[in-house]
């Protein structure tokens, strides 16, 4: 079956109510595996570079939908994974969403220790993933990619090569509305430790978010180098961090908001542009390389 022939399928089952999609459930099994396959191999991808975008990528609605006809099709399991000590893992999910199935040839390191990678997501070759991390169904991760520990990859999030998830940095998923952009980190980025970059943000090529930085849609980024506030240009828009940034968390004063800011002093905050990209900062985001 082509992409073109799983793409109008999977559109004509979207509009089922429950009672009919449960008729056609058999059919709708056959399409969510078709789906899954394909996005395992990177074939498919819940969103792609687009050049005549603004925004440089493209959703792709249908990816999504069908990813959400699985949840709907599917039913709940009892299911469970073997230690290496006989013990067994038990835990329950939607039949169509089992775990991804991973081989040596496929040339991905997965350090034991409670990782969970759901089938439906890209690794690609030379990806390392640290102990315990997550990888939601429709992720897409790049080659020379390291995941740390305790790092998630949302749903449909895209992240490209060589980008480093810090240890707890958190990639959130968005999978609904469907013609939603889920979160995409571009390649060569360094998202450091707690970060969190959420609601369908772009983190452009090489740039970096340096410990404790959050960025959601709503998020104005103050860049002191170009003296601008970075925000996005429509409720519809992702909030978009430029390429090469050094993005720090800070603070700004809200004394002027109120008399009571100002007796206490608050301030809220801000996430800010220190500088962007240059040799020095390559060559300090370049160390986990003797790990590879």
């Amino acid at each position: 079956m082509s992409h073109s022939e799983l793409k109008e399928q999977i559109e004509a089952l979207v509009p089922l109510a429950a009672d009919e999609l449960l008729r056609r459930r058999d059919v709708a099994l056959d399409l969510v595996e078709r789906l899954r396959a394909a996005l395992n191999k990177g074939d498919v991808r819940a969103a792609q570079p687009d050049a005549r975008s603004h925004t440089g990528w493209r959703v792709n609605t249908w990816v999504k939908q069908g990813i959400l006809l699985g949840f709907r099709a599917g039913t709940l399991t009892a299911q469970s994974l073997s230690a290496a000590d006989g013990d067994n893992w038990n835990f329950f999910d939607k039949d169509t969403v089992p775990l991804h199935p991973f081989y040596l040839q496929d040339n991905v390191r997965i350090v034991p220790g409670g990782t969970a990678i759901r089938d439906g997501s890209f690794v690609s070759a030379s990806v390392i993933v640290m102990p315990p991390s997550y990888i939601n169904i429709g992720a897409y991760v790049g080659a020379g990619t390291l995941i740390d520990s305790h790092a998630l990859v949302g749903s449909c999030a895209q992240v490209g090569e060589r980008v480093h998830v810090s240890a707890a940095a958190q990639i959130g998923g968005v999978l609904e509305p469907a013609g939603a952009m889920p979160v995409i980190i571009e390649d060569d980025v360094l998202l450091g430790g707690n970060t969190g970059v959420y609601e369908g943000c772009i983190v452009k090529r090489r740039a970096v978010l340096a410990t404790g930085v959050v960025l959601t849609g709503s998020t104005p980024i103050y860049d002191i180098v170009n003296e601008r506030i970075i925000s996005r240009a429509s409720p519809d828009d992702p909030l978009i961090v430029p390429e090469g940034a050094v993005v720090v968390a800070g603070s700004r004063s809200i004394a002027s908001k109120s008399g009571f800011a100002r007796e206490y002093g608050l301030s809220m905050y801000a996430p800010i542009v220190v500088k962007y990209r240059d040799e020095k900062t390559d060559a300090r985001t370049s160390l986990e390389s003797a790990l590879r």
